[in-house]
């Protein structure tokens, strides 16, 4: 039931992203803003762990889930630090991430050899 759920939950969010591409003239870039915030939003919210239990892999790989993360690291380095925790929450939590989407972009780009478009 875990995939079966994962599966569905990833899917309708991919799908209300590309209802939004097709029906609206927001850019991808701005949607893909749109789903970081409303991550970070859902997260703040608390909202999110339930939905996280509930979907898994479906909730926590798109982009809803690196505003979460986000979220998190900020609420963690305000608790710690206080008012600068604000700055160098998001940072320290999305590290990883950025750092591996980087590493490996790379990587790939070394495999495939990519081409301009013309």
């Amino acid at each position: 039931m875990d995939y079966l759920n994962a599966f569905w939950v990833g899917g309708m969010i991919c799908a209300l992203v590309q209802i939004l591409m097709e029906k609206t003239k927001l850019m991808p870039g701005r949607i893909m803003v749109l789903l970081v915030v409303t991550g970070a939003v859902i997260g703040f919210l608390d909202w999110y762990e339930p939905f996280q239990e509930f979907a898994g892999a479906g909730a926590s790989v798109p982009l809803l889930g690196f505003g979460n993360v986000l979220m998190k690291g900020v609420k963690e380095a305000v608790d710690e630090q206080g008012f600068l925790g604000l700055f160098a929450g998001g940072f320290k939590a999305g590290a990883v991430g950025t750092a591996a989407a980087l590493i490996f972009g790379y990587l790939a780009s070394l495999i495939f050899k990519p081409k301009m478009k013309k």
